[in-house]
């Protein structure tokens, strides 16, 4: 037996309540109160979070830059290769 939409009436019109005097009530207190609650616990536990990561400084960043660079150059003259090895190439088309 379905009802068709249009005919349904509100539940709070067949139990005899006032739909002016309908207010969240207590129930609706505990829940708003609770996802306050838990709103908070989780905000602190993303800050706590947040500070335990150890993000590089940008000094630090350049400095590993530069070392890599540095670690990557050949030395001239190390006697691994021949006379245009020695020389770095800058992209020069002279060179």
């Amino acid at each position: 037996m379905l009802v068709p939409v249009t005919g349904a009436m509100p539940l709070a019109a067949l139990a005899g309540v006032d739909e002016d005097s309908v207010t969240p009530g207590v129930l609706g207190l505990l829940v708003v109160v609770a996802l306050g609650l838990a709103l908070v616990f989780l905000i602190k536990s993303m800050n706590k979070q947040i500070s335990r990561i150890q993000a590089p400084r940008e000094q630090d960043l350049k400095q590993a830059e530069w070392e890599q660079r540095r670690a990557n150059e050949q030395p001239p003259g190390n006697g691994s290769g021949d006379a245009d090895d020695a020389q770095k190439d800058d992209g020069d088309p002279q060179n």
